[in-house]
């Protein structure tokens, strides 16, 4: 997104906004020590699974109030055997028009929130075109909750990108 920003941390002026961020993995499979996550489960860019549990990635977008774009977050969220099976056939081809939404917990701990986003309850949209299915948050009183229900503000989507880059 063309937009000029100045960071609050370092004082550097930008031209552009980044507004997607993506999670490599749950924070569950880091929990797992490094030399245990071969034998204990496997993780690609979409799919996660560690010892018992099953996770996918998906997009969770928050609306820009003002504007066309949305920060999108790639984000995990945890699945049952049942819906992680589904996933897996649905990732080369379009659901079918009556697919029901998985239900899922948020499974990345997003650290610019005051209070953990880990274990947020959560709706698993699968959508046509090879694309990542659409997270969305069950109601609740959570920040994050609120902000993709009502969207934020240009001044909050700096605040994120502030806090979520690299300290200069």
């Amino acid at each position: 997104m063309q937009y000029a920003w100045t960071c609050s941390c370092c004082g550097k002026q930008f031209d552009t906004l980044p507004l997607d961020w993506a999670y490599d993995a749950p924070n569950y499979w880091h929990d797992i020590p490094e030399a245990e996550r071969a034998t204990r489960g496997r993780l690609s860019p979409d799919f996660c699974v560690a010892d018992e549990h099953f996770f996918i990635r998906g997009c969770l977008e928050v609306p820009i109030v003002g504007f066309d774009d949305k920060l999108v977050l790639g984000v995990w969220v945890s699945q049952s055997a049942a819906s992680f099976k589904r996933a897996q056939e649905l990732f080369d081809r379009d659901p079918d028009p009556d697919e029901a939404p998985r239900f899922g917990w948020l499974c990345n701990a997003i650290r610019f929130y005051p209070t953990s986003t880990l274990g947020l309850a959560s709706s698993v949209h699968f959508q046509s075109g090879n694309q990542r299915p659409l997270i969305k948050l069950h109601a609740g009183d959570h920040p994050l909750i609120a902000e993709q229900r009502d969207g934020i503000t240009m001044a909050r989507v700096q605040e994120i990108v502030a806090a979520s880059m690299p300290r200069h």
